[in-house]
C-alpha cells in the first residue's frame, strides 16, 4: 500500500472522526438509552443489516425494553418496541418527533423530497395532508365504494383465469384502483403505459432509491454530490439523473392527463378533478404544485400495502384451511350465494375483519415504518434522545409482544372476538393504530386502502376455495416464503391453488362483469 494510500485513509478516518465527534456529543451522552454496544468510531454499523433489520431489532427489544438507541458514525437511530413508548413520543409529542431526515440522495439528486413520505414537517407537508385528508378523510370514503367495488369484481375476473399469476393481478387491482380514484384514469391492460410508469417508480423506490433505509454515502457525505463524474466511485450520480427523470415523469404526466381530460370535459370525478374544481382548495399557496406530489404520494402508499396484504392473507388461508372455512360459512349466513358481499354487510361479518386484522398484525407490511426525525433535543423516561435522531416505530416488535398477543407468531383471528377485552385492551391490540404509522405522519390514504381491502378479502372468501399447490403427482407443494424488500415485508411469489369454489360462485364472478 504506497504513501498516498495511507495518506487519503488516513484523511479519511481524520474526517469521520471530527464529524462523529461533532454530531455525537451531547450535554447528557451518560443517559442515552440503553442498546447494542457499539464500537469506537463506527458505532453500530456492524448490528445492521439492509435486510429484515426488523428482526433483530425485535431482539433488541427483548433485551434492552422500550427503547433502544443505535448510532452509525455519530447519527443516531432509536427504536420505539412498545405502544406507550410509540403513542408517548410519536403521537404526544407529535410537534417535534413528525420531521423527515433530509436525505441527499433520495430527496435533492432522485426528486423525491416533496413525496409525503419524505416531506420535512412543516408549512409543505402540512398543506399537502389538509388536501389529501378532504378526499380521503373517513365521510368520503363512500364514494369511493362502486369504483372499488367494480375493480374488485375485475380482479376476481382476472384471477379465475389465470390463478398462478396472483402476483400480477393483485399489482393491476392496486394499481389500477389508485389511477382510478386519484387520476380518474383507467388503466386498460397489464401493459397499461401508465400503470407500467407507476409500477416501475415504486419499484425504484422500494429496491433502489430508498433501498436498505434509504441512507447512502452522499447522506453522511453530502460533498460527494459534487465529486466529478469521472471520478471512481460517482456512478451513484449518474443513475440519480435517470432515477430523477423517471420520478418526474411520473408525477407529472398522470396529472397533466386529468388537466387536459378536464378541459375536454371528457373526465371521470377523481381527487384531482375534484379539488381542481374546489375555488376553496385552489387558493392555498402552492396548490397544484402540492396536489401533484400528494396526488402521486397515493400510489407509493397504497400499492405496496395492498400487495403486502393480499400475499399474507393468501398464506394464512393455505396454512389454515379451517379459518378460511368457518369465514365462508360467515359470508353464506349473512350474504347468501345470490350476490357478491357488498360493504353494507361489514358490521354483520364480525369474524371476517377478525380475519383483517389478524392478517395485518401477523403480515406487518412496514415492520419499521418509515423514520421520524427528532427536531429537539428531548428527555424521555431519563433517557436523553438527541437532536436529529431518527426515529423508529418498531410496529414488528409491538404486534409480535406476547403480553399484548398471547402466542404471537400463530394466525389466530379469535384474538379480536374474545368477550373479556376491555376498551383499553382493544385498543391497544388493534393493528390498525400501528400499521398505518403514528402521529402526524399517519398515512393519509389509510382509509381508502382499508376499505378496498376489506371488500377484496371478503370476496375472495366467498368465491374462491385457497389451499397449498400439488405437483404433478399429487404431492403437495409446500410455499417458499422468502422476504427480499428492505422495506415492506412482501413475500417473494409462491406457489398456491386458487380456484373457484362452487358453479354458483363462478357463475357470480363471471356474472359481476355486466352488473
Amino acid at each position: 500500500m504506497g504513501a498516498t494510500t495511507y495518506a487519503g485513509l488516513a484523511s479519511l478516518l481524520v474526517a469521520l472522526y471530527i464529524w462523529y465527534r461533532k454530531t455525537s456529543t451531547t450535554p447528557s451522552s451518560a443517559s442515552l438509552p440503553p442498546g447494542p454496544k457499539p464500537v469506537p468510531l463506527l458505532g453500530n454499523i456492524r448490528d445492521l443489516t439492509t435486510k429484515e433489520l426488523w428482526l433483530p431489532a425485535s431482539q433488541w427489544a427483548k433485551q434492552f425494553g422500550d427503547v433502544t438507541y443505535l448510532h452509525v458514525l455519530g447519527q443516531g437511530l432509536v427504536f420505539l418496541n412498545s405502544p406507550e413508548a410509540a403513542f408517548d413520543l410519536l403521537d404526544k409529542r407529535g410537534s417535534i418527533y413528525s420531521d423527515k431526515p433530509q436525505l441527499v440522495m433520495v430527496g435533492d439528486l432522485c426528486g423525491c423530497k416533496h413525496m409525503v413520505a419524505f416531506t420535512g414537517y412543516g408549512d409543505e407537508s402540512k398543506r399537502q395532508r389538509r388536501l389529501m385528508h378532504k378526499a380521503f378523510g373517513l365521510g368520503a370514503i363512500p364514494s369511493y365504494h362502486p369504483l372499488i367495488s367494480t375493480q374488485t369484481n375485475t380482479f376476481l375476473r382476472r384471477l379465475i383465469t389465470s390463478p398462478t399469476e396472483y402476483v400480477a393481478h393483485t399489482r393491476r387491482y392496486a394499481g389500477g384502483l389508485t389511477l382510478n380514484v386519484v387520476y380518474g384514469y383507467e388503466a386498460k391492460s397489464n401493459n397499461d403505459p401508465f400503470l407500467s410508469l407507476a409500477e416501475e417508480c415504486v419499484n425504484l423506490l422500494s429496491n433502489k432509491i430508498a433501498s436498505g433505509g434509504g441512507i447512502w454515502p452522499v447522506d453522511v457525505f453530502p460533498a460527494l454530490q459534487h465529486m466529478p463524474d469521472w471520478m471512481p466511485g460517482s456512478g451513484f450520480k449518474k443513475n440519480a439523473r435517470v432515477w430523477k427523470a423517471k420520478m418526474e415523469e411520473f408525477v407529472d404526466a398522470p396529472y397533466e392527463f386529468v388537466k387536459e381530460s378536464m378541459k375536454s370535459n371528457n373526465y371521470q370525478p377523481s381527487f384531482c378533478s375534484t379539488l381542481l374544481e374546489d375555488e376553496t382548495a385552489q387558493a392555498t399557496e402552492d396548490f397544484e404544485f402540492n396536489l401533484k406530489w400528494a396526488a402521486n404520494s397515493m400510489y407509493s402508499a397504497s400499492a405496496d400495502t395492498t400487495m403486502t396484504t393480499v400475499s399474507h392473507f393468501l398464506l394464512a388461508m393455505m396454512q389454515h384451511p379451517e379459518v378460511l372455512l368457518k369465514a365462508q360459512k360467515e359470508i353464506d349466513a349473512v350474504v347468501g350465494d345470490e350476490r357478491l358481499p357488498e360493504f353494507a354487510d361489514r358490521e354483520r361479518l364480525p369474524y371476517l375483519d377478525a380475519i383483517l386484522s389478524e392478517t395485518w398484525r401477523w403480515g406487518v407490511p412496514v415492520p419499521l415504518n418509515l423514520p421520524h426525525r427528532l427536531m429537539e433535543d428531548d428527555v424521555y423516561r431519563g433517557m436523553h434522545i438527541p437532536k436529529g435522531s431518527l426515529v423508529f416505530g418498531n410496529i414488528w416488535a409491538i404486534v409480535r409482544d406476547e403480553r399484548i398477543y398471547p402466542n404471537a407468531d400463530a394466525f389466530d383471528p379469535e384474538r379480536f372476538l374474545r368477550s373479556d377485552l376491555d376498551e383499553e385492551t382493544k385498543r391497544k391490540m388493534n393493528p390498525r393504530n400501528y400499521v398505518f404509522g403514528f402521529g402526524r405522519r399517519l398515512c393519509p390514504g389509510n382509509n381508502l386502502v382499508e376499505s378496498s381491502i376489506w371488500l377484496l378479502l371478503a370476496c375472495m372468501i366467498a368465491t374462491l376455495d385457497i389451499s397449498k399447490a400439488r405437483d404433478e403427482t399429487g404431492k403437495v407443494v409446500e410455499p417458499e416464503v422468502k422476504f427480499e424488500n428492505p422495506i415492506f415485508r412482501i413475500p417473494n411469489p409462491f406457489k398456491c391453488d386458487i380456484r373457484p369454489r362452487s358453479e354458483r360462485a363462478l357463475r357470480l364472478i363471471r356474472e359481476s362483469e355486466i352488473l
